[in-house]
C-alpha cells in the first residue's frame, strides 16, 4: 500500500465514521446508506433501498468486519488501513468487493433515473453526503467524465471507484471523489 492509498483511505474513513467516534461500526455503515437515501429529494424505490442495504451489509461483512483485529465490533483507522492492505490487494476482486455497493450508489446518485449522473446530481449527493465542497465536486466531476458527455455513465462511475480503492496514480481525479486528499 502506498502513502497515497493511506491518504485516500483516511479520507474515506472520515466520511464513513458517521457518528464521528473514531470507529467504523455496522451502525455507521448502515447510516452511510441512510445519508445517501435522505440526500435525495424523493424517496428511491423500495428495490433500490433494499439493494443498497443488502450491499452495505455485505460490504460490512465481507470487507470492513474482517478488519476488526481485536474483536470489539468496531474498526479504527489503523485496523482499517491494515485491513485494506490485506483485502484490497487485487483489482480483480473489485466485482465482489466494491461493485455491488457502487451499483446501488449509482442508482441513488442518478436522481432522475436517466442512466447517467449529471453534474448537479453529483454535486447534490457528494456535497450533502460526503461534505465535498462544491468547487471540488465540479472539478472532480469534470475529470471523471471521461467522454466529455456531461454525465457519468455507470462504467465511468465504476472506473472512478475502482481507481479510488485500488489505484496508486497520484494524478487520478478519482482520488478526490470523497473529498480532496492532501498530503
Amino acid at each position: 500500500m502506498t502513502a497515497l492509498q493511506d491518504l485516500k483511505y483516511g479520507q474515506w474513513f472520515r466520511g464513513a465514521d458517521v457518528d464521528r467516534d473514531g470507529f467504523i461500526t455496522q451502525h455507521d455503515v448502515r447510516k452511510m446508506s441512510e445519508r445517501y437515501i435522505s440526500a435525495r429529494e424523493t424517496t428511491p424505490d423500495a428495490e433500490t433501498v433494499r439493494r443498497l442495504i443488502e450491499g452495505m451489509d455485505q460490504f460490512w461483512s465481507n470487507v470492513i468486519a474482517p478488519m476488526d483485529q481485536d474483536g470489539d465490533g468496531k474498526v479504527d483507522v489503523r485496523e482499517m488501513t491494515e485491513g485494506f492492505k490485506s483485502v484490497l490487494t487485487d483489482r480483480a476482486f473489485y466485482p465482489q468487493q466494491i461493485a455491488p455497493v457502487t451499483n446501488c450508489f449509482f442508482d441513488l446518485v442518478d436522481l432522475n433515473g436517466d442512466g447517467k449522473i449529471d453534474q448537479a446530481e453529483f454535486q447534490q449527493m457528494f456535497s450533502s453526503v460526503a461534505a465535498v465542497p462544491g468547487e471540488d465536486c465540479a472539478a472532480v466531476f469534470a475529470a471523471l467524465d471521461l467522454d466529455g458527455s456531461g454525465g457519468l455513465s455507470r462504467d465511468e462511475f465504476h472506473q472512478a471507484l475502482e481507481e479510488f480503492f485500488y489505484g496508486n496514480d497520484p494524478d487520478a481525479p478519482a482520488n478526490h471523489i470523497f473529498g480532496k486528499v492532501t498530503a
